[in-house]
C-alpha cells in the first residue's frame, strides 16, 4: 500500500485528534515532530470579504437603474440598445460573483521534503509512473519530447521506481527514433546529472550558456558533444522525413522501424509498443539501473473515435497499469520539463500524509513558461488561472487539473473514494502486482491488447473511469468530474518552479489554442454535468469556481457590446451613460476603477508588474472579440449539426523573426485569420469615435452626457495601440495583413450607417 509505513507512524502520533490541512501544523508542534507541510491563509482575505460586499451593493444598484431606464424607454431602439447593456452587465456580474468563490478561502501552502527521509526511507517510496504525451513531430519537435523525458528520467528519485510513457498520437516513426536515441543518450546523462547534483535537467536547457550553473570542464564537454550528436540526428531524420538505414543500429531497431509501412498512416495504424529501457535489466556507464521508458502508439482506425489527447492518456493509463501500474502517476505536455529534480518529494509531503491522503486525487503544479518576454505580451503565463485562483481553489477542495505538471494517485481514476469502478480484467485494476518483465511476451501482448481502437466499446472508461470524455479541454472536464465524485486535490506552488514550458509567441496560435478551450468549456457548460447545475448543486463553492472558467466564452457578450454599442452612439451623439453632474455618475465609476484596481492589486502582489497586469488586460479584451466569440458561435453551428469540431496542435516551433519581434514586444499577426476581423473593426470604431467626441469638445459642444463613452473610448483605443501600429504604421511580415484592414474598414462603416439610421 502507497507509503504505508510512513501513513501508520503520523496516524499512531496523531491518534485521537480531528486532524484538517489547517491544524495538521498545531499536531506537529505538539509532537514535536518534522513538519511535512503547512497551510496558512492568505492576510487579505478579510479585505476580500468586505469590498465583495460593498461591490455587490454598487451592482444591485446598476441593475436597479438599468431596469429603471429599460421602463422609462419610448422607441424600439432605445428598448434594445437598453436591453443589451443590461445583459452584458448581468454576464459581468454573474462572472463578479462567480469569482468571488476564489476570494472567499484563499491559502498558501509550503512542504519540507528534506523532513520526508525521517519517515519514509528511498526504498519505500512508491513507484512513478510519467506519461509524456506528443502528437505531430513537426508541430511538437521531437528533441523537445526527448528533453522533456530525460529531464524526469534524471529525478532524484530511486531509478527502478520510474517508468516513463512516451505517447505518440502521430505515429510517427520520426518520435520513435528520437527516443532510441534519447535511450542512449540516457545512459551517460542521468550519472552526469547525480555526478554534479545539476538542478536543470533537461540537457538544452542545461547546456545554454544561460542555464549553466556549474564550471565547464572536460566532462561536461564530453557529454554536450554526445548530445549535439545526438540532437544533430534527430533533427536530421525529421528533416528528410524519414529513418535511413545508417542510422539503425542492431536488429532490435530495425524490427521496430519495419512496422512503419506502407499502409501505415497518421489515422489508421496497429498499435506500437516498444521498450527502449527496462529498469530490472538496463543499466547507465556507472552500472546503476535506468529507468523505464517505453514508447506507445495506439492503435487508430478510421471508424473508431480516437478522443484526442483523453483517449491517449487513457491508453496510457491501461497500457502502464499492465506494465508497471505504480500509485503515483504524473502527466505532462510534450515541453513541459522538469525544472527541479526534488518535485516527486514535495508530492510524497502530501500523498504520505494521513491527514490529506485518504481522500486526496492529484497534486497539481503551476504551469511555468520559458522563453517570455520581459512584460509577457500575450499573457501566456495566464497568472490568474494558474496562479490567483488556486490559491482560492485550494482553499476548497483544490485546484482544477490543467494538463500537465499534474502528480495523480492512480485510484482516483477508478470510481470515488469509497468505491471502485471493477476494470473488465484483473490486470487493470489499481492495486494489481506487476511481478513480470515489462518485455514478457505476456504482458507487452495485453499492452497491445488494452491499447486497441476498439477495447473501450461497452465499457466505462472515458465516462466512470480515467480521463473524461465529452469535451475538448478534457482536463478541465477530468478535475471537475473528480472533485464532484468527492475527491480532493492540492496546489503545491514552491519557490522554485517544478516546470517549464513553451508558450505561443504568435497571437493566431494564441487565438487557435484559446478557441479550442471556449468550445471545450462550453461543452462542459451544456451538458448533463453543467457546472451551473450539476456543479453547483454537487460541490456548491467548488462548483461556483468551476462555473466561472466553464462560462468564459460567456465574456464575448459583454466585450463586444462595449466594444461597438457605446461608440456608435458617441458617433451620433446620443447618451448612454449618466451625466458627469449625476449621482449614478460616481457609481459607474466606481465599479470600473474598483474591478480594475482590485485586480491589478491581486496581480501585484503575486509578484507581477503593472506592465504585466496591463498586457493581460488587454489580452483578455482581445480574445472576447475574437476566440471566444468565434469559439462559441463554432460550438452553436456544431450543435445544431452544421460543423465538426478538430483537435489542432498548437505549433511549438519558434521562427526566428517572430522571436526577434516578440522579445520587441511587437505583435504578431502576419496571418489573415478570420479572428482578426472583428478585432481591427473594433480598432477602428473606438478610434473614430474618440476623436469625434474629442474635437467636438474642442469645437465647445455640452459633452456631459457624452463623457463616459470618451472616456471608455479612449482607454479601448490606448488597448488597440499595437493594432492600430500593425494596420498603419508597419512593413514587415508580422503586420495586419491588407486584407484583413480592407475588409474590417468597410465593415466599420457600414455599421456607422446602421447605427445612423437606428439612433
Amino acid at each position: 500500500m502507497l507509503c504505508a509505513r510512513v501513513t501508520e507512524k503520523m496516524a499512531s502520533l496523531k491518534e485521537g485528534t480531528n486532524n484538517t490541512d489547517t491544524d495538521t501544523v498545531t499536531v506537529y508542534a505538539a509532537q514535536a515532530l518534522p513538519l511535512l507541510h503547512t497551510l496558512h491563509p492568505l492576510r487579505r482575505t478579510f479585505f476580500n470579504r468586505v469590498f465583495a460586499l460593498v461591490y455587490a451593493c454598487a451592482i444591485l444598484a446598476l441593475v436597479y437603474r438599468h431596469a429603471q431606464t429599460l421602463l422609462n424607454c419610448k422607441n424600439l431602439a432605445s428598448f434594445s440598445v437598453t436591453l443589451s447593456l443590461l445583459l452584458a452587465d448581468l454576464i459581468l456580474a454573474f462572472m463578479w460573483v462567480a469569482t468571488q468563490s476564489f476570494h472567499i478561502r484563499p491559502v498558501h501552502r509550503k512542504e519540507y521534503p528534506e523532513n520526508l527521509e525521517k519517515f519514509l526511507k528511498p526504498r519505500d517510496f512508491p513507484a512513478l509512473d510519467v506519461f509524456v504525451c506528443t502528437a505531430d513531430p513537426y508541430k511538437e519537435p521531437p528533441i523537445d519530447v526527448v528533453n522533456t523525458a530525460l529531464s524526469v528520467m534524471a529525478y532524484d528519485y530511486p531509478t527502478e521506481k520510474v517508468s516513463v510513457y512516451v505517447s505518440d498520437d502521430g505515429g510517427s516513426a520520426l518520435t520513435l527514433f528520437a527516443f532510441m536515441e534519447a535511450a542512449k543518450f540516457a545512459s551517460h546523462w542521468l550519472p552526469f546529472c547525480r555526478e554534479k547534483n545539476i538542478m536543470v535537467r533537461s540537457p538544452e536547457v542545461y547546456f545554454s550558456t544561460s542555464e549553466s550553473n556549474h564550471p565547464w570542464c572536460l566532462e561536461t564537454q564530453k557529454i554536450k558533444a554526445l548530445y549535439e550528436s545526438m540532437k544533430f540526428r534527430v533533427e536530421h531524420v525529421v528533416e528528410t522525413g524519414k529513418v535511413s538505414d545508417e542510422y539503425i543500429n542492431g536488429d532490435e531497431e530495425r524490427e521496430a522501424s519495419k512496422k512503419w509501412t506502407d499502409g501505415f498512416i497518421r489515422e489508421d495504424h496497429p498499435t506500437v509498443i516498444q521498450v527502449l529501457s527496462e529498469n530490472s535489466k538496463d543499466r547507465d556507464v556507472t552500472g546503476h539501473l535506468l529507468p523505464n521508458l517505453v514508447y506507445v502508439s495506439r492503435q487508430k482506425s478510421k471508424t473508431s473515435r480516437h478522443y484526442f489527447k483523453a483517449g491517449a492518456l487513457n491508453t496510457l493509463l491501461r497500457v502502464s497499469t499492465v506494465m508497471t501500474n505504480a500509485p503515483i502517476v504524473l502527466t505532462l505536455d510534450c515541453d513541459m520539463y522538469s525544472n527541479d529534480p526534488k518535485t516527486p518529494l514535495r508530492v510524497l509531503c502530501y500523498a504520505c500524509d494521513s491527514a490529506t491522503r485518504s481522500d486526496l486525487a492529484f497534486v497539481q503544479f503551476p504551469q511555468r513558461f520559458r522563453g517570455l518576454n520581459k512584460n509577457d505580451l500575450y499573457a501566456c503565463e495566464i497568472k490568474r488561472l494558474f496562479e490567483i485562483n488556486f490559491l482560492g481553489f485550494d482553499g476548497l477542495r483544490g485546484p482544477n487539473y490543467v494538463g500537465t505538471g499534474t502528480f495523480f494517485r492512480r485510484r482516483a481514476f477508478f470510481g470515488d473514494p469509497s468505491s471502485i469502478w471493477s476494470p473488465e480484467i484483473p490486470q487493470l485494476h489499481p492495486n494489481h502486482a506487476v511481478d513480470k518483465s515489462i518485455r514478457a511476451p505476456s504482458v507487452l501482448s495485453l499492452a497491445h491488447h488494452v491499447a486497441g481502437c476498439n477495447y473501450e466499446n461497452q465499457t466505462y472508461w472515458g465516462y466512470k473511469m480515467g480521463f473524461r470524455y465529452g469535451s475538448l479541454v478534457e482536463d478541465y472536464y477530468t478535475g471537475y468530474r473528480m472533485h464532484c465524485e468527492g475527491w480532493r486535490s492540492i496546489f503545491c506552488h514552491p519557490e522554485r518552479s517544478a516546470f517549464y514550458g513553451d508558450a505561443p509567441i504568435c497571437l493566431v496560435d494564441l487565438l487557435n489554442q484559446n478557441k479550442r478551450w471556449a468550445i471545450g468549456l462550453l461543452e462542459v457548460t451544456f451538458s448533463r454535468y453543467s457546472t451551473l447545475i450539476f456543479g453547483i448543486r454537487r460541490i456548491g463553492l467548488m462548483g461556483l469556481c468551476y462555473a466561472y472558467y466553464s462560462c468564459w466564452p460567456f465574456w464575448s457578450i459583454p466585450i463586444t457590446v462595449y466594444a461597438f454599442l457605446p461608440q456608435l452612439a458617441l458617433l451620433n451623439g446620443v447618451s448612454l451613460f449618466p451625466k458627469v453632474s449625476e449621482p449614478w455618475f460616481l457609481l459607474y465609476s466606481f465599479l470600473f476603477i474598483g474591478s480594475y484596481a482590485r485586480d491589478c492589486l491581486e496581480f501585484i502582489l503575486e509578484g507581477a508588474t503593472f506592465r504585466k497586469w496591463w498586457n493581460d488586460q488587454r489580452i483578455w479584451m482581445i480574445r472576447g472579440l475574437t476566440c471566444f466569440l468565434f469559439g462559441s458561435f463554432e460550438y452553436f453551428l456544431q450543435s445544431i449539426g452544421i460543423s465538426a469540431i478538430g483537435f489542432n496542435v498548437t505549433s511549438k516551433v519558434l521562427d526566428g523573426e517572430q522571436s526577434k519581434r516578440y522579445e520587441q514586444e511587437i505583435f504578431e499577426f502576419g496571418v489573415p485569420s478570420p479572428m482578426f476581423v472583428t478585432l481591427a473593426t473594433a480598432a477602428i470604431i473606438n478610434f473614430l469615435s474618440f476623436f469625434k467626441g474629442f474635437l467636438d469638445i474642442i469645437s465647445g459642444t455640452n459633452m456631459e452626457g457624452l463623457f463616459l463613452q470618451l472616456l471608455l473610448s479612449g482607454f479601448l483605443m490606448v488597448n488597440c495601440l499595437p493594432i492600430y501600429e500593425a494596420m498603419f504604421l508597419r512593413s514587415d511580415k508580422g503586420k495586419m495583413p491588407t486584407r484583413i484592414t480592407l475588409i474590417s474598414t468597410f465593415l466599420a462603416g457600414a455599421l456607422y450607417a446602421a447605427a445612423s439610421l437606428a439612433f
